[in-house]
C-alpha cells in the first residue's frame, strides 16, 4: 500500500466517524498538519504512528488494512443468530 492509498484510507475512516482533522490529530496525539500530509499522500506514517492514528479512529491496524468488501464477505457466512449477536455488539459501542 503506497502513501496515497494510506492517506485515502485515513481520510475514509476519519470521515466515516465524522471526525475533523483536528479531532483525529488530538485523539491520535499528532499534529493536524501531520494528518493533512498523510491524507494528501505527502507522508506515509510509520507503523507506530499509524497505530496511534488507528487508535484515534477507533479501529485496529487489521481493520485499517482489511477491505470493506472482505468484511462484507465474512459477514455473509454468519448464521442469522451470529448476525444478530454481531449487530447487538456493534450497537452497544
Amino acid at each position: 500500500m503506497d502513501a496515497k492509498e494510506v492517506g485515502r484510507r485515513v481520510k475514509y475512516f476519519r470521515e466515516k466517524r465524522n471526525l475533523t482533522k483536528n479531532g483525529l490529530a488530538t485523539a491520535a496525539g499528532v499534529s493536524p498538519t501531520y494528518i493533512y500530509q498523510i491524507e494528501e499522500g505527502l507522508k506515509c506514517p510509520t507503523v507506530e504512528y499509524l497505530g496511534h492514528i488507528c487508535w484515534g479512529l477507533g479501529i485496529t491496524l487489521a481493520e485499517f488494512f482489511t477491505e470493506e468488501k472482505e468484511m462484507k464477505e465474512r459477514v455473509a457466512y454468519l448464521t442469522p443468530e451470529q448476525k444478530n449477536l454481531l449487530n447487538a455488539f456493534l450497537n452497544s459501542l
